[in-house]
């Protein structure tokens, strides 16, 4: 069956951004643009949770086996919680974006544990990223439309982790604007597709 899907010129391309943001919306309108694969980084969290135990990555397991302790994390504990939780994940996602540059299969991998820095290794599993990885992180400046975000999602008021969650997303922004990684705000929602394009096509990631 013949197709009208554009070429991409990378073999990954990474979608990250805070919990409630709008991400994995935009994220799967791109790979339907694009008419590649989408995992969602998610998959891999329960993965890991299921085939380690607190003692092998007591990060990992730590909302489930220190629940009050975890609730008592202050913003920057939780950022640095986050942060640390992220670089654990990214080991295991270094393998898969190697596999898939090996392989020449496009992909997109989405979620909250994406970092920055992942988008900006020269080398994946020891093989060359060669500008065939990209990044593309989606924020949310307002932290009461993460609320509201929550709300409509999940039914119920979630300030806490609202707050939390924009904390990790302006800590993503800016870090990723330091790396040199795109950056664009989910809204206005009625363009974020064509501004996620348009950002993805503006990187030279040859240099």
């Amino acid at each position: 069956m013949q197709t009208n899907y554009p070429p991409v010129a990378w073999q990954v391309l990474l979608i990250g951004g805070a919990s409630g943001v709008g991400k994995t919306n935009v994220s799967y309108r791109l790979a339907q643009h694009y008419g590649i694969g989408i995992t969602e980084v998610d998959d891999f969290q329960l993965i890991l949770e299921r085939m380690t135990s607190p003692q092998q990555y007591p990060t990992l397991h730590f909302w489930r086996t220190n629940p009050e302790a975890a609730r008592q994390m202050d913003e920057e504990q939780h950022l640095q919680f986050f942060i640390s939780y992220a670089r654990i994940m990214a080991v295991a996602l270094e393998l898969v974006i190697g596999n898939h540059i090996e392989t020449r299969a496009p992909i997109i991998l989405e979620g909250d544990f994406i970092l920055p820095e992942l988008a900006a290794l020269p080398a994946y599993n020891g093989i060359a990223a060669a500008a065939q990885v990209r990044g593309l992180f989606i924020y949310e400046p307002d932290e009461n439309q993460i609320a509201r975000n929550y709300l409509v999602r999940e039914g119920e008021e979630q300030r806490d982790r609202a707050r939390s969650s924009w904390c990790n997303s302006e800590w993503l922004r800016q870090e990723a604007e330091r790396l040199g990684v795109p950056t664009i705000p989910a809204r206005p929602w009625d363009t974020v597709l064509e501004r996620a394009l348009a950002s993805n096509e503006s990187v030279d990631y040859s240099i």
